[in-house]
């Protein structure tokens, strides 16, 4: 099955999205910062990124512009998923790489069926 990288600072966060995709068959790496998911994307390679913007230090935004400009991780789509709900945010997330862009709280049948409507391109 495809292999998810949730980056996300809060430990709530990463365990809540973590169980809703290991439930729906989807492996599961976590990163607590910026700069950690752009190490772990860099040498696990999962199928896709879901990126939190509002981190200490890099926040999601700089992570996702540094994975897509990246030969290695460039591939890699990214979901940002946020609680700032500002269509500016989200033209401003489009434009460093991301594919989609939700608002939390994200329902467990709307991640899904985003994470696979991405995987399927």
């Amino acid at each position: 099955m495809a292999v998810v990288l949730i980056v996300d600072d809060s430990p709530t966060e990463l365990h809540l999205f973590q169980n809703m995709l290991e439930k729906n068959g989807f492996d599961t790496l976590v990163a607590d910062s910026g700069e950690d998911g752009i190490r772990q994307a860099t040498s696990s390679r999962p199928d896709l990124i879901l990126m939190d913007v509002v981190m200490p230090g890099m926040n999601g935004f700089q992570a996702t512009r540094k994975l897509t400009q990246d030969p290695r991780t460039s591939t890699i789509p990214v979901i940002m998923i946020t609680t700032k709900d500002q269509e500016t945010d989200k033209i401003w997330g489009m434009r460093q790489g991301a594919v989609e862009y939700l608002v939390k709280p994200v329902s467990e049948k709307q991640l899904v069926a985003q994470i696979n409507a991405v995987m399927a391109g």
